[in-house]
């Protein structure tokens, strides 16, 4: 058997009390709580940023194609599903679906209100498996084959707005010339909790907006692109500008919802400064703790340096001594973690405001690489630095300590 692991497991504190035996555990206490911290922090971080980014990309697609226009920024200028595009992008393994869109800005009136919205036409093929998450009463619109439905969803803000709810209807007045008007139905009430969206838009038939601006039944405002993986994105540029018509153009939804998804960025920096604060206090911590625990036994050094044990020994038995603490503490830390992780996961103890924070309760996202990269960097670093410490034995003489009290 190895003899320094041997005299290691010996002075654990399993097999000692006192003094000792607090020290180890304020030692396995702290690698505990700094990796369920990080680990925790990590957790959140992915699911703030994937419960935001699959809100907006359900509601949008991950790219999105249309003509180029000039003039009103809330209307797109007419494409048509003839375009080589739409009838060529089935051959394209790494896009996964295509809906059209269209917008048309009006004004909602209720009963004593009016507010200015803007309707998003969507057709039959909308992926309302999707944006079924975000649906919160009632259903979404059903289309008909003949003619334009007069069906549509209200976010929950617009219709407390207006003091509306399902069943009702509604007239809504058309900016144009000559102006128009519908009468509509209130059949859904949805919330992403996004400002960009809640705040503006109402979900409808594209027929309408067709009938509304005298287009043909294959025109449409543009195309909501899905792709396979969306954190891809970059990689999918070039080859979609390939299959585009020349007289189209690709926008990127992070790029159009830049202000969101700089802020999702923002809070990666923020865990990454804090993973780097918690990795500098643990290493501190056990170097502080071992070279205390070496003090403690300096008279144990001095017997087995007279015994004539070497010093790369010695300092292995203080190695793997702190090797076991960071691996108890890193097991009762994972295991908190992923506990906290859990629990939070399915029963949402945590609120948050959603005014702020874009939803009501603290999601939870389980990347398993990630946790295993965290895992491997904390062992790493806490046992590199144990050499620190471990390196003073070399200056401590047999006889001196011996006599140490």
């Amino acid at each position: 058997m190895n003899l320094s692991y041997f005299i290691a497991k010996r002075i654990s504190f399993k097999r000692t009390g006192g003094f000792t035996g607090t020290i180890h555990r304020i030692a396995v206490a702290s690698v505990a709580i700094g990796i369920a911290i990080s680990l925790i922090s990590f957790m959140i971080l992915g699911g703030f940023q994937n419960e935001i980014s699959n809100k907006v990309f359900a509601f949008t697609g991950h790219f999105q194609v249309m003509r180029f226009m000039s003039g009103n920024a809330f209307e797109e200028s007419p494409t048509s599903k003839k375009s080589d595009f739409f009838r060529d992008y089935s051959g394209q393994d790494y896009i996964v679906h295509v809906q059209s869109f269209a917008h048309k800005p009006g004004l909602l009136k209720g009963d004593n209100e009016v507010e200015g919205v803007l309707m998003k036409g969507v057709g039959p093929e909308f992926d309302t498996l999707a944006f079924k998450n975000s649906i919160k009463k009632g259903r979404f619109i059903q289309f008909s084959d003949s003619s334009a439905s007069n069906e549509v969803m209200l976010s929950t803000k617009i219709a407390n707005k207006l003091l509306l709810d399902v069943g009702d209807r509604v007239t809504m007045y058309f900016v144009q010339e000559p102006p128009r008007f519908r009468r509509l139905e209130i059949v859904g009430l949805y919330e992403t909790l996004l400002e960009n969206f809640d705040d503006k838009i109402i979900i409808g038939d594209i027929q309408t907006i067709r009938n509304l601006n005298a287009w043909t039944d294959d025109q449409v405002g543009g195309f909501e692109v899905f792709v396979k993986d969306s954190k891809k994105l970059e990689e999918y540029i070039d080859p979609l500008y390939e299959v585009l018509d020349y007289n189209l153009k690709l926008v990127k939804v992070k790029d159009k919802y830049m202000e969101i998804f700089d802020w999702l960025h923002l809070l990666n920096n923020n865990v990454y400064i804090f993973l780097g604060l918690i990795l500098f206090v643990a290493a501190f911590n056990m170097v502080s703790i071992l070279f205390i625990l070496i003090m403690e036994r300096t008279q144990m050094i001095g017997i087995l340096k007279a015994l004539g044990a070497r010093n790369s020994q010695i300092r292995r038995i203080f190695v793997w001594n702190g090797i076991r603490i960071i691996g108890r503490g890193m097991l009762i830390g994972n295991t908190l973690a992923l506990g906290f992780g859990w629990l939070q996961d399915k029963f949402r103890l945590i609120p948050l405001d959603p005014e702020n924070y874009y939803m009501s309760f603290v999601p939870i996202f389980w990347n398993w690489p990630v946790f295993i990269i965290l895992n491997a960097m904390v062992l790493l670093v806490t046992s590199l630095v144990l050499f620190l410490p471990a390196m003073v034995i070399s200056n401590i003489q047999p006889i001196k300590s011996i006599r140490f009290d």
